[in-house]
């Protein structure tokens, strides 16, 4: 089972997503806030990470730079999980080293299929 980090400061989204992922047939670990994400993703080994990018704290974009920093982390798919669904904001994230782009409200069809993507070896 492919086990991803979800991070999500909204308890309703964590829970939203959390379903889908548990529906899809996948593993997660949820982390509230930058901080906590940075310091779960060294306990466990995760094939995913779906990163708000309006978090407390730290924002999204600061914990992407370090995790492609770090070399433990850095080959770790991430997905910009975001409400910015502004013109411009999905190349933003990619170019700042994001694998994909997931707008809130989750289009949840093109949301399984980038996870399926980005996951090719999980039969879900």
């Amino acid at each position: 089972m492919k086990n991803i980090l979800l991070v999500e400061d909204n308890t309703v989204i964590m829970e939203l997503v959390r379903t889908l992922l548990t529906s899809f047939g996948y593993g997660y670990t949820g982390a509230e806030d930058g901080f906590e994400a940075l310091k779960v993703v060294k306990e466990s080994d995760f094939d995913l990470i779906l990163l708000d990018i309006q978090l407390p704290g730290i924002d999204g974009l600061e914990v992407l730079k370090r995790l492609k920093e770090d070399p433990d982390t850095g080959n770790i798919p991430v997905v910009a999980l975001t409400a910015h669904a502004m013109y411009g904001n999905e190349q933003k994230f990619l170019k700042a080293g994001c694998s994909g782009y997931v707008s809130k409200p989750i289009d949840i069809p093109g949301f399984k299929l980038l996870l399926e993507q980005l996951l090719p070896d999980t039969k879900v």
